[in-house]
């Protein structure tokens, strides 16, 4: 579950709690009760952090109590969590049990479609067998005049390329298709930087997580190296101006921002 420092994550329960247990409850502010729990984590928490925060439970009903995992985000945070505990009959723990099976079957079955479909094979030759190369190859964008780099950045945009691969694939009805930037960063920082993460900003707001984000090994500072981030999104969504925000495995902070994106 994602928190961010100065901002609110807020717990409602349906039973009475007995204990709360808090790594470094030093460095939140907590307010609780009987039923409810507000922590704000503060400055002191580092980007990827994470943070046990365990509740018990006093219907002495199983399971007596929940542990959830705090994961400190660069910039998102859960701002309403609710749990309702209700005692769980057997059939109840045998149901959850088959459910738990037939989700490995799926993903077993998915696995081996990919591996079908892709024939074994990698580069090029993967991309065609998964019908991500049109006849036309893969459209690239030259963005070196478009692309900026924020003010209060770290890192600053050398060269950059935009790249868009058309699929066969739909989501809730939609063309899903793949898009890619390659930036070439420059560090005016004092420590080495490494990408942790990626979200793509679109035109209104809306954010589409990477599904991976690249760079050979960690950048230097006065350094120069190429990142790439590859995020996939509906069809008709892939219009208009983005922008990109990467932050670092290591350090907090707000991250680093590059607008002016654009897609072939």
């Amino acid at each position: 579950m994602c928190i961010h420092p100065g901002l609110s994550t807020n717990f409602y329960f349906d039973t009475k709690l007995t204990h709360v247990t808090l790594s470094g409850r030093e460095r939140f502010r907590v307010i609780a009760d009987e039923t409810g729990l507000a922590l704000m984590p503060t400055r002191a928490l580092a980007a990827g952090e994470r943070v046990p925060l365990t509740v018990s439970f006093q219907d002495g009903a199983a399971p007596a109590s929940v542990t959830f995992n705090l994961v400190v985000h660069p910039s998102e945070a859960a701002r309403q969590v609710e749990l309702t505990h209700r005692p769980r009959t057997l059939a109840s723990y045998r149901e959850g049990e088959q459910q738990a099976r037939e989700e490995a079957r799926r993903c077993l079955e998915e696995k081996a479609r990919l591996e079908e479909g892709c024939g074994g094979k990698r580069g090029l030759l993967g991309l065609l067998a998964q019908e991500w190369l049109g006849e036309d190859g893969i459209p690239s964008k030259n963005l070196n005049l478009s692309v900026t780099s924020r003010p209060g950045n770290t890192l600053t945009s050398m060269e950059a390329h935009s790249y868009r691969s058309d699929t066969t694939r739909l989501e809730d009805g939609r063309v899903v298709v793949r898009l890619a930037v390659r930036l070439r960063l420059k560090n005016h920082g004092s420590t080495p930087w490494m990408p942790g993460g990626a979200v793509l900003v679109g035109p209104k707001g809306e954010e589409w997580k990477a599904l991976g984000v690249w760079m050979q090994e960690p950048l230097a500072p006065g350094e120069k190296r190429d990142v790439g981030v590859e995020v996939e999104v509906p069809e008709d969504a892939a219009r208009g101006t983005f922008t990109l925000k990467l932050w670092s495995e290591e350090a907090g902070g707000g991250g680093e921002f590059f607008d002016g994106v654009t897609f072939p």
